[in-house]
């Protein structure tokens, strides 16, 4: 089918439709009837398949021909990211459509009122947050912890007039606290909305379905309500090789050529070092450096930021040219842009980046995708190996090189199962107690709740459906002030509950702690770095920053930076083109391997 349907959609939004692409694929076929009847719906499909457009075809083509309403009913449309990165991305790709379609109608000669687009994220600054406080866009994208800060706060009132939220990469945040924090959210987004709030969520491949869908719908009265499941069936076509460059692991030395100094190796560590003789990396990096250059783009993903450090900063060494960039979380959003930004445009032939890529940031033609060392879960192997050939019907190229003999093992028994599609069984936070709290403070931050109301409210999310009435009281006495030990007397109760009336409300500077404690998210203690006039330039470990002096010069984002000023919360730096630098390094990066692989 090249053409959308006619009772569907109007004539302007098929006419770019038909334009831009040769037809629709099977999520998109089977999603937007089920979008269209006001149905929760859960579309399962793997990467490149177009589910972000099912979902937000048909709400753009919904919001350009109704009639424009009030300036504080405008905002109908809510788009949940659990990256800030893929929400920018998501804003940047929706211009297309919108513009497009605009002049599709202009040129057919019908109406259409381009709906306004909107980015909350915790990069926003507050003049921005104000702007669409004022002034409410038809479609906001935020991220979970923005979507709780403004449901505890005046700017929630933009919020009453949403009829449609669509959560994009849901499977990444249903089997964590987050999503249990996501979960109560959406019943407190729905339980203020005028209209009856429309659930759709995108999801990779993921087992069992029933779990997410049970996830995105809730529940009424322990009843999950119902959802519409559209299962792209048809696995990604993978292209896997795994790559040994040595003819034994247990001696890397065996059958070796003179491959040059690996990571870790001193300036003069050529193939005779003691370091050389004993590790793959001089095997592993030539081929890297081949494999690059023998594509146009490349995406490299590692486990940890300091290995993507040093492999970046190894890999341009090697070539004598700025081949690559690293590319993770604790870069600043700006930095990480122009990466990004570096890549599509070909300025830049590959990344090597952790988790900070693997979810559905668009990145252009991918030509192929290289793992080194085993992801460490089958989800996160087709997560990332599905960025190569992200289009419809392309092929998805990776390679990965284990670094030792387990590694091996596990690639090994990673690569079958994902050729099966076989990924882990995922399975959600149950009562997450410490979730339930922060809710309960914030949700009694505005207004004053009977108890069984706000029970009943928390308990139609998944993740609380079997919390009991014992369970939800213990956690009320905690949070009024009844300990059961005078150990805690030096805790502040946050609410006051009046057991007599079976009412609670908050005690003053609730609000307060309730925004500026929300979310799962750890705070890892990283220390920011800064240009002196104040840009940001990423994070760096606690321990590092202890270690590390005034004038020292260290790498980030594969760029050489000087220490100019360490404060007891930042590090000033300046620019250090060219110079030897120290790699940084992060305590706890690793994640970890599931009990089913």
């Amino acid at each position: 089918m090249n053409t959308l349907p006619d009772d569907l959609f109007s004539p302007a939004t098929r006419a770019w439709f038909s334009t831009n692409f040769a037809f629709a694929t099977e999520p998109q076929r089977n999603g937007w009837p089920a979008i269209d009847r006001g149905e929760h719906a859960l579309i399962v499909a793997p990467t490149g398949s177009g589910k972000t457009l099912a979902a937000f075809l048909s709400a753009i083509d919904r919001l350009g021909n109704a009639p424009v309403p009030p300036k504080g009913e405008r905002c109908r449309v809510l788009y949940i990211s659990p990256l800030r990165a893929l929400a920018i991305d998501v804003d940047k790709n929706l211009r297309a459509p919108l513009r497009g379609i605009e002049l599709a109608a202009e040129r057919l000669g019908v109406d259409f009122n381009p709906p306004s687009v909107a980015l909350r994220t915790g990069d926003t600054d507050p003049k921005t947050r104000a702007q669409i406080a004022r002034t409410p866009p038809d479609i906001l994208i935020t991220t979970p912890e923005s979507l709780y800060l403004m449901l505890t706060s005046k700017a929630r009132d933009i919020l009453r007039s949403v009829e449609c939220v669509i959560i994009d990469e849901i499977h990444a945040m249903a089997p964590t606290k987050r999503g249990a924090h996501l979960a109560i959210a959406l019943e407190r987004l729905t339980a203020i909305t005028t209209k009856p709030l429309q659930r759709i969520g995108l999801s990779a491949t993921v087992r069992p379905i029933n779990e997410i869908a049970h996830f995105l719908g809730g529940f009424d009265d322990g009843v999950a309500r119902p959802v519409t499941v559209i299962d792209g069936g048809a696995r990604k076509q993978l292209d896997i090789e795994v790559i040994v460059p040595v003819d034994d692991m247990a001696d890397v030395n065996i059958g070796r050529d003179d491959a040059g100094p690996g990571i870790g190796a001193g300036a003069g560590g050529g193939s005779g070092s003691p370091e050389s003789r004993t590790s793959i990396w001089p095997h592993v990096h030539p081929r890297l450096v081949e494999l690059i250059r023998s594509h146009t783009t490349t995406l490299i993903f590692t486990n940890a930021r300091r290995l993507a450090e040093r492999l970046a900063a190894r890999l341009n060494e090697l070539a004598g040219e700025d081949l690559v960039r690293a590319h993770h979380g604790s870069l600043a959003r700006e930095q990480r842009l122009q990466v990004e930004d570096d890549l599509k445009s070909g300025r830049l032939r590959a990344i090597v980046a952790t988790s900070s890529l693997e979810l559905g940031i668009d990145m252009g033609t991918v030509d192929l995708v290289v793992l080194v060392e085993s992801p460490g879960s089958v989800a996160r192997g087709m997560q990332r190996i599905g960025r190569a050939g992200h289009q419809v019907g392309a092929p998805s190229t990776g390679k990965i090189f284990p670094k030792w003999r387990g590694d091996l093992l596990e690639t090994a028994a990673i690569v079958r199962r994902m050729q099966e599609g076989l990924v882990e069984e995922m399975r959600i936070v149950v009562n997450p107690l410490d979730v339930v709290a922060q809710h309960v403070v914030a949700a009694c931050a505005l207004d004053e709740w009977v108890v069984d109301d706000l029970k009943a409210l928390i308990r139609r999310s998944a993740n609380c459906v079997h919390l009991t009435d014992d369970v939800f009281d213990g956690v009320l006495d905690l949070l009024s002030g009844r300990y059961p030990s005078d150990q805690f007397a030096g805790l502040r109760p946050r609410i006051i509950w009046d057991r007599v009336e079976g009412t609670i409300r908050s005690r003053d500077g609730a609000q307060r702690v309730a925004v500026t404690n929300g979310g799962t998210i750890p705070d890892r203690g990283l220390f920011g770095v800064f240009l002196p006039d104040g840009g940001r330039v990423g994070e760096l470990d606690e321990e590092m920053v202890y270690e590390s002096r005034t004038g020292e010069v260290f790498a980030l984002g594969a760029t050489s930076w000087r220490i100019e000023e360490i404060t007891h919360e930042r590090v000033v730096v300046t620019p250090a083109p060219g110079e030897p630098a120290k790699m940084p390094f992060w305590k706890g990066d690793k994640p970890g391997r599931p009990l089913e692989l």
